[in-house]
């Protein structure tokens, strides 16, 4: 072999090596998102590059590549992580509803703030944020002060849309977070907020008999359920121009992708230009 031919071959031999460390990295070290929405404004606005760290809670591993378009059942594995999920970690996670129902669409994610853990109870007061495990403020403290002075008759309904639940954008809850082997009562009101938490677990059609005060799952009477998974509360910093989980639910833990800390850099949405400002901002 040549000396030339030997110098080529070097090359294409260190190409393939940066190609593997790059995709072995982006699956297990840490990957890039852009913000495409005003929902996380003024923390994250549309261009913003996130570097996400999915050492936090650990890689999670596809066990099954073939992707359909219309959404699928997530199956995975998740290697040891650095901890657990805070309060205000800003997460990307896989955006879980498709047709009403959890189901998984590969690259379809969202970014939000992490307001309720498993375990958690949360209310919204008056716009603002509050669990019962956590004392410190919960999101953009100034976002909820503006939803704080809309008036209640220009508050939009929110999740699970039923004027029995009755709850709007500015008042929510009690609403408890499902965490893993926890068991709950189910009443109507519990069937309602969580029905496609339920058939997401069971696999069975759930129906809400109001006026016999029950909960059917295939057509059976159930009173109570233990959860299966964990499930956290995502909601954006610009609470009055937020599709979040006060709009369509509960991000069960399998569909997080990492946690965001960092801006790498940015670009204007408009004139293309880098926004030099913004470039490796911690987040």
């Amino acid at each position: 072999m040549s000396r030339e031919s030997h110098k080529y071959q070097l090359i294409g031999l260190c190409g393939i090596l940066i190609f593997i460390i790059y995709y072995v990295s982006r699956v297990f070290i840490a990957d890039q998102f852009v913000i495409p929405t005003w929902s996380m404004a003024p923390t994250l606005v549309p261009g913003d590059r996130v570097m996400v760290n999915k050492l936090v809670m650990g890689a999670r591993i596809y066990t099954d590549f073939d992707f359909k378009q219309y959404g699928q059942e997530l199956k995975s594995i998740r290697v040891k992580g650095l901890r657990k999920l805070q309060y205000n970690d800003i997460v990307v996670f896989n955006y879980p509803y498709v047709g009403g129902h959890i189901a998984f669409k590969i690259n379809y994610v969202y970014c939000k703030r992490c307001i309720a853990l498993p375990g958690d109870t949360l209310t919204i007061e008056n716009g603002h944020y509050r669990c019962n495990n956590y004392r410190q403020p919960l999101g953009f403290k100034s976002g909820q002060e503006l939803l704080e002075r809309v008036p209640d008759d220009d508050c939009e309904s929110i999740y699970p849309f039923d004027e029995r639940v009755g709850w709007t954008s500015k008042h929510m809850g009690p609403l408890y977070i499902p965490r893993e082997d926890d068991v709950i009562v189910l009443t109507p009101k519990e069937g309602t907020v969580y029905k496609s938490l339920l058939e997401y677990e069971t696999g069975k059609t759930v129906t809400v008999d109001w006026k016999n005060d029950r909960v059917l799952f295939d057509g059976k009477p159930i009173t109570k359920y233990r959860w299966k998974y964990n499930y956290y509360f995502m909601a954006g910093d610009n609470v009055n121009d937020s599709m979040d989980s006060r709009y369509w639910g509960l991000v069960p833990e399998d569909y997080i992708v990492g946690v965001a800390q960092m801006i790498s850099y940015s670009k204007d949405k408009v004139t293309d230009t880098i926004k030099w400002g913004r470039m490796f901002l911690s987040i």
